[in-house]
């Protein structure tokens, strides 16, 4: 809640303390504690501090994938969370292209397309690749066919 109401200094001592509990009572490794990992990070990035919420992200992302698999919603939404830093904070596209691709492709298998976690993902990865094109960085990324596909029709609309 003070997250949401952008009160930072309270909410942060909230959710150390709570990683610190799920820590101690779960396990460092435990799926409830790679998501109090995503909040206190989550916290971090409106704050504006990225490098701390980096390996926040990397970590949480390292518990969903070992303790829930690699095509676990869970895993997806780290992985866009993740995606989301590097490339609105940190420029770092290439970097940001595979994880929005694996996100998206356990959203869609798994939920759907127009399940509103893939809804939400997928507009991410369309608002990162027309940021790829305003800033000139589109040449950084892959041939992934989906990528091509969609920046080919930003292309055209512009």
């Amino acid at each position: 809640l003070y997250r949401a109401m952008g009160r930072y200094p309270e909410a942060e001592p909230l959710l150390v303390r709570s990683l610190s509990i799920r820590e101690q009572q779960l396990g460092a490794d435990h799926p409830n504690t790679a998501q109090s990992l995503n909040n206190l990070a989550v916290l971090y990035y409106a704050m504006g501090r990225y490098p701390e919420a980096e390996p926040l992200f990397v970590r949480s992302l390292s518990i969903s994938e070992q303790q829930l698999g690699a095509d676990h919603p869970d895993t997806a939404q780290g992985l866009n969370n993740l995606a989301v830093l590097y490339y609105a904070i940190m420029g770092r596209y290439p970097e940001a292209e595979p994880l929005y691709l694996r996100a998206l492709k356990i959203f869609f298998n798994r939920l759907g397309k127009d399940h509103p976690n893939t809804q939400g993902v997928w507009k991410n990865f369309i608002n990162f690749l027309q940021e790829a094109i305003s800033t000139g960085q589109d040449s950084q990324l892959s041939q992934h066919p989906t990528t091509q596909a969609m920046l080919q029709q930003l292309r055209e609309r512009e």
